[in-house]
């Protein structure tokens, strides 16, 4: 029996154009007044806040590059298209965010070894201001979150943009009340803590992905039981799973049916099923009937 491969296409993700320019629109409006006020007010909690809303401007900037990129359509030295470019992108964002925290913590340690004064009530105004001003831009990308890692990534960070503007908010009424001015540098260790976690899980799938690694919200042991309860299955082997951008996945695999003859609708079914219930878009089988006299050579699990 001859190789047969069949192809189902998955559904791109519609464009999020308008969220992202936006959002970009706003929070960059918003780091101009925020680093503005900082220096004014010699408020290190604004400044850092500002730098981080920077990095997440340029992180909207190239999850927005890369969502345009992975909708052009392949060519024949770039067979996959540039889907990829929206990983890259992700880890990108990742580490810019990463680079942000290192400068933040590292201005807040010497601010608490010397103290400097900071004007409160600007701090509670431009802080409430970011609050505004970054859950709104959350709620732009809360439709997309659960389907794309670029657009959850940018709903993670602006709802933690959120949260630490609140936080400064908050350190704003204590400095207020009480004149401890360390608390504004603490405020800033606490949002390089709030920044850094809430990076470890883009990182970690971005890496993941970058690395060929099967999405995360995919089984591969489920994938696996299934293909080998297909009528007729009598083994799977070379089964590869992996992400063709931070929205579609791929498979690969073959499987033996011995003595079954070449079935297009069985095929088309396998590719609707892996597309419906696991979401892999495009799946290419090869299926072998087993019966000659040269094994397959990529049957070996440790064989790539």
């Amino acid at each position: 029996m001859g190789h047969s491969h069949h192809h189902d296409h998955g559904h791109h993700g519609t464009s999020s154009t308008p969220a992202f320019a936006i959002g970009v629109a706003l929070n960059a409006v918003f780091v101009l007044v925020e680093a503005g006020f900082g220096l004014w007010a010699s408020s290190l909690a604004l400044l850092a806040d500002a730098g981080h809303n920077l990095s997440d401007v340029l992180g909207l900037l190239l999850a927005w590059g890369a969502s345009y990129l992975a909708r052009q359509r392949p060519s024949s030295r770039r067979t996959y298209g540039l889907g990829r470019t929206s990983i890259m992108a992700a880890l990108a964002n990742a580490l810019l965010l990463l680079v942000a925290v290192g400068a933040i913590a590292w201005e807040a340690i010497g601010r608490l070894v010397h103290p400097t004064a900071a004007a409160p009530l600007p701090v509670i105004v431009v802080a409430a201001v970011g609050v505004v001003v970054n859950t709104l831009t959350a709620l732009l990308f809360l439709s997309g979150r659960q389907h794309d890692l670029n657009v959850r990534g940018a709903f993670l960070h602006m709802a933690a943009d959120a949260a630490v503007s609140l936080g400064v908010v908050i350190g704003g009424v204590i400095i207020a009340f009480t004149g401890w001015q360390r608390v504004d540098p603490i405020l800033s260790l606490l949002i390089a803590a709030v920044i850094a976690w809430s990076t470890w899980d883009l990182l970690r799938q971005a890496l993941n992905l970058s690395l060929d690694a099967v999405p995360a919200g995919i089984d591969p042991t489920a994938v696996r039981t299934y293909l080998t309860e297909l009528p007729g299955v009598s083994e799977v082997h070379d089964l590869h799973i992996w992400g063709l951008s931070t929205t579609e996945s791929a498979l690969t695999v073959h499987l033996i049916r011995p003595g079954a003859a070449l079935d297009d609708d069985w095929l088309a079914g396998v590719s609707h099923t892996l597309h419906d219930q696991f979401g892999i878009g495009h799946a290419t089988i090869q299926v072998e009937n087993g019966q000659g006299q040269q094994s397959c050579r990529l049957a070996p699990e440790d064989v790539v």
